[in-house]
């Protein structure tokens, strides 16, 4: 299953953290917040994918349910939704 953290590491591979951040106008300790937590928020997903040529709604959606708490209902749309970022 495929996790923000995934869609994090891809867009590592085309620039660097500072990059990125300069590039999303992002804080400067936002990717370390957001490896801390182990998720990516939903805009930050989207933004990544959207530069590196994902779909970036896919992202969003995953990167929303990661926030979730635990559920059963969490889990079948990680699982949905991962599967439809990795194709």
């Amino acid at each position: 299953m495929q996790t923000t953290m995934n869609l994090l590491d891809r867009a590592l591979e085309f620039k660097s953290v500072q990059e990125w951040h300069t590039k999303l106008g992002l804080n400067r300790n936002a990717f370390h917040t957001a490896r801390m937590r182990e998720h990516l928020s939903p805009a930050i997903a989207g933004a990544l994918a959207d530069e590196i040529g994902e779909d970036a709604k896919k992202w969003i959606v995953i990167a929303a349910l990661e926030s979730e708490r635990a559920s059963a209902c969490k889990e079948k749309m990680l699982k949905k939704f991962g599967q439809l970022a990795s194709l």
